[in-house]
C-alpha cells in the first residue's frame, strides 16, 4: 500500500486554511478586526503629533495587519496587531485639547461675548488688514452693540475648489446702522499646521470661533485666498437672529473655558450651524448636504430658508460676490457693497 505524503509543514500552528469551517472563522475574524486595525493605522499615520514619515508608518502597519489577518499561518502576527491597537487606543484616550499652544496669528486670540441685558460686548474681535493672504496687519479689539439691533442672518459659502462637495460655511449677523458681525467656526491651527480632512478626523486641530469684520473674514477668502464666495440672505427674522446669536455666545464662552477638538464630521462649521439652528426652532431632518456642505446652499433653497422666487441656478449666479468684493477691497462700505444686488427673501423684507 502506497504511503500518502503529509502536506503539513514543520512549525505550522494554525492549519485553519485547510478547513472550510476554519476558513470561515478566519474571514469572520478578519471582518471583526477590519475597523479597529484600520482605525489604528489611520491614527498612526495621520494622528497627533505630526511627525515626518508617520504616513508611511501607518501604511506599513496597515499592510502588516492585512497580511496578519488574511495570510499569516501563526497566531503571533494577529496578537501583535491587537497589542498595537490596544496601545494606540490607550494613547488616544490621553490626548486632550488645549487653549495654550503656539497658534497661528489669525487664530491667536480666543474670543468671548458678554451679554448684559440688551448690551453686547465682544472681546477678541478680529479686523485684520491684508496685503496678501500671508501678509497682514493684526488688529484685535472689542466691539459693542445692542442685541435689539440685530436684524437678520446671512449665510456665506466659500469654496477652495469651484463647485466642490466640501466648502466652508459661516454666518454673519446684520446690525442696524452698523457693520455686520461675522462668526466663522474653524480649526485653530498651530504654527506650521494647515487643514486637511484626514487629520481633521483625528484630534489634530482644536476648534475656534472667529468673530470679526466682514472686511476681514469675507475679504480674505474672496480677494486673497482666491476662494469662490457666495452670499445668501436668509429668511431668519430679527427675533431668530437674536436667539441664534445668544446660542453662539454661550458656545463661544464655553469653548474659551473648555477647549474642544475640531472634527470634520461631528464638530465642524456646517454641522454646528445646523445644531444651533435646531436650538432656535429649525424643523427638518438631517441631510447629507450638512456634511457635504458644498451643496448646502441647495439644501437651504429647498428648505425655503433663502430666496426661492427664482430658479436655484439663477439665485446662485446672483449670489456670487467675488467680482464686487474685488472692487470694494479697501472701501469702508465693503459689507454694503457686497450685498447690493443680492436677492432678499420676501419673509425677511
Amino acid at each position: 500500500m502506497q504511503a500518502v505524503e503529509s502536506t503539513d509543514r514543520p512549525g505550522v500552528s494554525l492549519p485553519w486554511l485547510r478547513s472550510p469551517l476554519r476558513r470561515r472563522w478566519r474571514w469572520l475574524l478578519g471582518i471583526a478586526l477590519l475597523l479597529p486595525l484600520g482605525w489604528a493605522a489611520l491614527v498612526i499615520g495621520a494622528g497627533p503629533p505630526p511627525l515626518p514619515g508617520k504616513g508611511w508608518l501607518g501604511f506599513a502597519f496597515a499592510v502588516f495587519a492585512a497580511w496578519a489577518v488574511w495570510r499569516a499561518r501563526h497566531r503571533w502576527p494577529i496578537i501583535a496587531c491587537v497589542v498595537v491597537f490596544l496601545s494606540v487606543l490607550v494613547v488616544w484616550t490621553t490626548i486632550r485639547p488645549s487653549n495654550d499652544r503656539q497658534w497661528r496669528r489669525e487664530v491667536a486670540v480666543m474670543p468671548r461675548i458678554q451679554i448684559d441685558g440688551d448690551q453686547v460686548r465682544i472681546r477678541g474681535y478680529r479686523n485684520f488688514d491684508y496685503r496678501s493672504r500671508d501678509d497682514f496687519d493684526e488688529r484685535w479689539g472689542e466691539r459693542e452693540l445692542r442685541l435689539s439691533d440685530l436684524r437678520g442672518v446671512d449665510f456665506f459659502l466659500s469654496y477652495w475648489e469651484p463647485d466642490g462637495a466640501i466648502a466652508h460655511t459661516f454666518l454673519s449677523f446684520e446690525v442696524a446702522g452698523a457693520d455686520p458681525v461675522a462668526i466663522s467656526i474653524e480649526i485653530r491651527p498651530e504654527v506650521g499646521e494647515s487643514f486637511h480632512p484626514l487629520p481633521g478626523l483625528l484630534r489634530n486641530f482644536e476648534l475656534v470661533y472667529v468673530i470679526g469684520d466682514e472686511r476681514d473674514l469675507v475679504r480674505v477668502r474672496s480677494n486673497y485666498r482666491d476662494e469662490e464666495v457666495f452670499l445668501y440672505r436668509t429668511t431668519a427674522s430679527a427675533d431668530v437672529a437674536r436667539e441664534l446669536f445668544g446660542v453662539y455666545a454661550q458656545r463661544i464662552n464655553a469653548l474659551a473655558d473648555t477647549p474642544e477638538f475640531y472634527n470634520v464630521v461631528s464638530n465642524n462649521c456646517t454641522v454646528n450651524i445646523v445644531r444651533y439652528a435646531n436650538q432656535v426652532g429649525r424643523i427638518g431632518r438631517w441631510d447629507i448636504r450638512h456634511l457635504l456642505n458644498g451643496w448646502s446652499d441647495q439644501y437651504l433653497y429647498e428648505a425655503g430658508l433663502i430666496d426661492t422666487s427664482m430658479p436655484f441656478a439663477q439665485l446662485r449666479q446672483r449670489s456670487q460676490i467675488n467680482a464686487v468684493a474685488a472692487k470694494a477691497d479697501q472701501d469702508p462700505a465693503f459689507s454694503t457693497l457686497i450685498r447690493q444686488g443680492r436677492p432678499v427673501p420676501a419673509a425677511s423684507n
